[in-house]
């Protein structure tokens, strides 16, 4: 069974101001009854029982709240509400108040080593901003958030690596880290956010920092690769190569240049195919003889 989110109130105390300004007056009034009466003995013990019961239990319950930064108070075991506005207050001694930072904290992963969605070992890392958006479940509905949000985030990137591959293979239109990446951060952010609602943390930004394949593999497919762009530039000459062709046998026969039967054209496209896909200058021969010596 689930339990119920913790629920964060706004606390407001009085000012620190107050009470310290009325201790000094406090205390002299004090004395100035006390030697109208003529104690002159029991006007230090006065003073003492006036500083040992206002003055130092009023230090203890002030505080100080300052930028981008809250108290949630507890006072016997009951959570009283949450300060966010700045300034110096007072309030019970007995209160613990706990510190929660407001501002923006900017976490960077390690880099860890784990199995795309074809199951090829990568090693990748994030960069992730967050801050506390309910100091209540910050607090109380888990441990220790600061290294609650380090393990989230680890494990929503091993969720986000595993679901998508490293590259694009071949003409399959898929979502991959490398050439996603726009859209795999979305997700990673989406998927860090969704884990951290329990703890009551506003996820910013999330991006992949580090994407590499694993040692043991990259020279192997630093070389796929390279026979991928090799045979994506073939295709490419080829498809350039035949558009060349036809046009060109399209304009000799439009022109009446060279009448030309099926052999002769097949002739004339063997040579031209070679001559426009060779990765070398072609050398020409001259004929001296018919086309068919």
């Amino acid at each position: 069974m689930q339990n119920t989110p913790s629920t964060e109130s706004v606390f407001s105390p009085i000012s620190a101001w107050i009470p310290l300004a009325a201790i000094p007056g406090t205390i002299i009034l004090l004395a100035n009854l006390v030697s109208g009466s003529g104690g002159g003995e029991a006007i230090g013990f006065i003073i003492f029982l006036g500083i040992f019961f206002f003055l130092i239990p009023a230090l203890i319950g002030c505080f100080v709240v300052g930028p981008n930064q809250s108290r949630a108070l507890v006072l016997f075991g009951k959570y009283r509400g949450t300060v966010r506005k700045q300034g110096f207050y007072c309030t019970n001694p007995f209160t613990l108040k706990h510190k929660v930072s407001l501002k923006a904290h900017n976490i960077a992963t390690q880099t860890i080593k784990v199995n795309d969605l074809r199951g090829n070992p990568i090693e990748i890392g994030a960069v992730v901003v967050w801050q506390v958006a309910n100091t209540a479940q910050a607090l109380f509905d888990v441990e220790d958030y600061v290294d609650y949000v380090d393990v989230q985030i680890e494990t929503a990137l091993r969720a986000v690596a595993a679901l998508h591959p490293y590259d694009e293979q071949g003409n399959q239109v898929i979502v991959s880290l490398r050439g996603d990446s726009e859209t795999v951060a979305e997700e990673l952010q989406s998927m860090i956010a969704d884990r951290l609602s329990r703890a009551g943390i506003q996820v910013l930004e999330a991006r992949i920092s580090h994407l590499a394949y694993a040692q043991e593999i990259a020279q192997a497919m630093l070389q796929v690769q390279q026979a991928d762009a090799l045979i994506a530039a073939k295709q490419k000459i080829v498809e350039g190569a035949v558009g060349m062709v036809e046009q060109a046998l399209a304009d000799l026969s439009n022109r009446k240049v060279l009448e030309m039967d099926d052999e002769r054209k097949a002739t004339m496209v063997s040579n031209l195919l070679v001559v426009l896909c060779s990765q070398e200058s072609a050398t020409p021969i001259i004929n001296a003889g018919s086309l068919y010596s």
